[in-house]
């Protein structure tokens, strides 16, 4: 009975070699079909092939079905035998590439296969390339073929389909990481939540870091100083008193750099200083600079926002109060597009630990990296293609301008720690799921150091209410969702 079976099977090799490939890559083709919304998903999600996804999703399946016909026709199996040798060789390589080069392996192989392991699925389709092919060489030695010929093609088949993916791999991590093909790569599990505080209200702000604690303002009640410890343990308020009140106030705002905290009101225009710890401050500056927007630089030295006399342009100036004039704008730094104002606006923070400074803009995709004396050092752009502002204005009678129609915006804000940007993107990406995009906030991890996008996770929101703000201490990741302060963990090498 034995022997009858392996005379079988000598006999009819090729034969049965060819169903099972032609069953295989039907059902592959058939599986992604029925499921293709998250097959595409899959694909985009790859870390190898992500900025190939679209088109990859549909050639795969018309390859797959196309192959099969040929290999169920007696007169084109051996070319649907190469073409699955290929194909089977582009899989395994890329199964291999995703073991050892991946930035990350993802959870699972997904198709039919998504039961096994990536191992696994590499030494099933070691299997099928092997037994390929030997049918391959079978019919070609009963058809009168050289071996040598016969070699080469197949060396030929398999060295071509291995080089197309391998290049596909290598343009894909280009497109993604600096060509702003807009596919997100979505780092497998960066960050892990472990604390959390209920905060009472959700009208708190982050003013800043220092010595292991977190500070907060509140939009509410400007002259209180908020202070978390980094575990989210202990919270403690101060009342701060002003040397000086009579100001007529519109937005009294909160910073903190250690050993100092300030408080500012850039339309009065004054600035507070007081050591951490106490409970007053004393007037540092008043009548320098009109501002509505500052981060510090030192204890005397701040970087802000403000708008031009002649054209009432925004510009990002220094303020020095220790030289004359105290005052300096750098007019090169925002670069205009449509207005000068709502094109420009954006977000300016500073670095504690490089002293360096980043403005990113609100509504195109690029944020610019300043040294702390001003100088340009990069000009870097997000992965979304808005790279002119999509606004539309009109200039009114007193020459000031007003949006006319509801503004794209495509950056909502950012932390900063070290050479990383935490930026919170306000766009969805290619075959990012609606539901997960309506239910989170999206923050995309890129380097001020070079033009290098790290990839892209979820804050969910609370209460159907998104994250405010964030900040990062470079171990932790603290967001305030709604009415608490949530503290990520980052996980060992997650951005690197």
């Amino acid at each position: 009975m034995i022997m009858i079976v392996v005379r079988f099977i000598r006999t009819h090799f090729v034969t049965i070699v060819s169903i099972l490939l032609a069953l295989l890559f039907v059902y592959a083709a058939g599986s992604k079909l029925l499921d293709f919304e998250n097959f595409q998903v899959q694909l985009a999600q790859s870390p190898l092939l992500s900025a190939y996804s679209g088109i990859i999703s549909y050639g795969v399946i018309a390859i797959e079905i196309f192959v099969a016909i040929l290999l169920c026709i007696d007169s084109t199996r051996v070319f649907g035998l190469y073409a699955s040798l290929g194909l089977l060789a582009a899989f395994t390589i890329y199964i291999f590439l995703i073991l050892k080069f991946s930035d990350f392996v993802p959870c699972s192989c997904g198709g039919i296969l998504e039961k096994l392991g990536w191992e696994e699925h590499l030494l099933f389709n070691i299997f099928f390339f092997l037994i390929t092919g030997t049918g391959i060489f079978v019919l070609s030695r009963k058809g009168g073929g050289k071996t040598l010929k016969t070699l080469l093609l197949s060396g030929t088949t398999t060295i071509i389909s291995c080089l197309i993916v391998i290049l596909m791999f290598l343009s894909s991590e280009n497109i993604i990481k600096k060509e702003n093909n807009f596919t997100r790569r979505f780092l497998q599990h960066p960050i892990f939540e472990n604390g959390v505080l209920d905060l009472g209200v959700n009208s708190y702000y982050f003013a800043g870091m220092a010595d292991g604690n977190i500070y907060l303002g509140n939009v509410t009640a400007p002259l209180f100083i908020s202070k978390i410890d980094s575990g989210l343990q202990s919270f403690t308020r101060i009342k701060i008193k002003l040397d000086n009140t009579d100001h007529a106030f519109k937005s009294l705002q909160l910073k903190i750099k250690s050993p100092y905290f300030y408080l500012y009101d850039g339309n009065v225009p004054v600035i507070y200083r007081g050591k951490l710890g106490d409970s007053v401050a004393h007037t540092i500056s008043y009548g320098d600079a009109f501002f509505n927007q500052l981060t510090v630089l030192d204890s005397a030295k701040f970087g802000v926002r403000t708008q031009r006399k002649l054209d009432n342009q925004y510009t990002i100036a220094s303020l020095d109060l220790n030289r004359e004039p105290k005052a300096e704008l750098k007019n090169e730094v925002l670069q205009k597009q449509i207005d000068g104002v709502f094109d420009v606006d954006g977000l300016l923070i500073s670095d504690p630990e490089s002293g360096n400074m980043v403005y990113t803009y609100f509504y195109r995709n690029q944020f610019i990296v300043l040294d702390s004396k001003f100088n340009i050092k990069n000009r870097f752009n997000t992965i979304d293609t808005t790279r002119t502002a999509n606004i539309s204005v009109t200039r009114l009678s007193d020459g000031r301008t007003k949006m006319n129609a509801p503004p794209f915006s495509v950056n909502r804000g950012f932390a900063l720690f070290g050479n990383l940007i935490f930026n919170r993107s306000n766009l969805k990406g290619k075959y990012e799921p609606s539901s997960t995009w309506r239910n989170s906030s999206i923050i995309d991890v890129y380097r001020t150091d070079e033009q290098r996008y790290i990839g892209s996770f979820y804050i969910r929101n609370k209460n159907g209410k998104g994250m405010s703000s964030l900040v990062s201490d470079g171990r932790n990741i603290y967001a305030l969702v709604d009415n608490e302060i949530q503290r990520y963990k980052i996980r060992e090498g997650a951005f690197k």
